[in-house]
């Protein structure tokens, strides 16, 4: 089965992930990519293919050299909760002209708002129909990841250690590494297939929080409040307001961390807040979710009384602290994006991934790209050339790791 043919049947399998459920998977459909890629495991001889409870699917392709590490490839297998997943129409462009793309009566990408588009000329593009998201991210990984188990599996001539490969729910929701089985997955370190273009790599990601603000207020007839109501609502935005402005998710790039008020819901007499807070600087992350704190004790020493109320729980973590002294899985990644004529690009993601959790996990797991770009919506693509370079990228470091850096 081609690369497309694989890409083309996982992205009509809607597998949207649902935060406000709370099983795991948080939706069962997801299972149903998740049987899909079991069963095809299992066509290609994949004797330990396994799904666990949580949908999870682990399999091995056993080494055919001695004394190799073993190396892992993940991707998973949920879309992103912003656009809907169901009755996803994807449609090809062969040998791309560079002209702007028309998903939907109104609805255009155009060439001068994407500068990747520019990348793509003469090759093939698969896009939306404009009514749902690709879902690229990451069902490109999940088919590049099979290709490569079918390229290795029907060629024993190609020496190479034992090779883990695995699908994951829930990465949209942060959920992915929850229950993912390291110890039964049995890789010495591994790589997310999760990125964009053929040359970025990522082994950098935001420190992340979550901070739950919850604000009581006194409800009083308004009739009667001179000097009694205090107003959730107002108390909240002065909350809000303490915070700075320029930490803001649409004031910050790059490096540059924030705080991203993401919910705020109730009544006159609680209010509810959250946030999430990011800095790739582990430092600064420490004092952003310091400035939480001190706006609570500020406000209820204002006030006389406890009305304001912080919580804040860690996500994950810059994975790069985790990679110290294991470099060398950063210099394989390099040198198969290299071998593919393409010069690295380090990103510091301004985001998480399953790898970043995995890493603190004892799991080393740097992010690869897939060739999908414009996740999370309408507007979503990817290309079918990026994509088999995504799969060379892979065969590439698999070939490193059995000739110790050396390829």
């Amino acid at each position: 089965m081609t690369l497309l043919e694989r890409f083309l049947n996982y992205v009509k399998i809607d597998t949207q992930s649902d935060h406000r459920s709370p099983t795991f998977p948080s939706t069962e459909k997801q299972k149903d990519l998740g049987k899909l890629l079991l069963k095809e495991m299992k066509e290609l001889g994949i004797k330990d293919a396994r799904m666990d409870d949580f949908g999870n699917v682990y399999g091995s392709i056993p080494a055919n050299l001695d004394h190799v590490e073993s190396v892992g490839f993940i991707a998973h297998m949920d879309t992103a909760e912003e656009v809907t997943g169901k009755n996803v129409n994807p449609r090809i462009i062969e040998n791309y002209d560079g002209s702007d793309i028309e998903l939907s009566p109104g609805l255009i990408v155009k060439k001068a708002d994407f500068e990747r588009l520019a990348k793509c000329v003469g090759k093939t593009i698969i896009h939306t129909d404009g009514t749902t998201l690709l879902g690229a991210d990451d069902k490109a990984g999940c088919a590049e990841i099979m290709v490569l188990a079918e390229y290795l599996l029907s060629h024993p001539e190609v020496k190479h250690g034992e090779v883990k490969i695995g699908f994951t729910c829930d990465e949209e929701i942060g959920r992915g590494a929850d229950h993912f089985d390291i110890a039964g997955f049995g890789a010495d370190f591994a790589y997310t297939i999760d990125g964009g273009e053929p040359e970025s790599l990522c082994y950098e990601n935001f420190n992340a929080a979550a901070a739950q603000v919850t604000v009581t207020g006194v409800s009083i007839h308004p009739g009667a409040a001179k000097d009694k109501m205090i107003s959730a609502y107002n108390l909240a935005m002065e909350f809000h307001g303490l915070l700075p402005t320029a930490m803001r998710p649409e004031h910050t790039s790059e490096r540059e961390g924030f705080n991203h008020l993401t919910v705020f819901n109730g009544t006159i007499e609680e209010v509810h807040m959250t946030y999430i807070i990011r800095n790739h600087d582990r430092g600064k992350f420490e004092a952003q979710k310091q400035l939480f704190v001190d706006a609570a004790v500020f406000l209820n020493k204002k006030y006389q009384r406890d009305l304001i109320k912080v919580e804040i729980t860690d996500s994950y973590y810059n994975m790069l602290e985790g990679l110290k002294g294991k470099e060398y899985i950063i210099d394989y990644a390099k040198k198969a994006i290299e071998a593919q004529s393409y010069t690295p690009k380090p990103i510091a993601m301004r985001g998480g991934t399953d790898g970043a959790r995995l890493t603190y996990m004892g799991l080393p797991c740097p992010n690869l790209p897939t060739g999908g770009f414009n996740a999370h919506g309408r507007l979503e693509m990817a290309c079918l050339e990026d994509m088999e370079v995504c799969v060379e990228i892979m065969k590439t470091i698999v070939a490193l790791v059995a000739q110790g850096g050396e390829a």
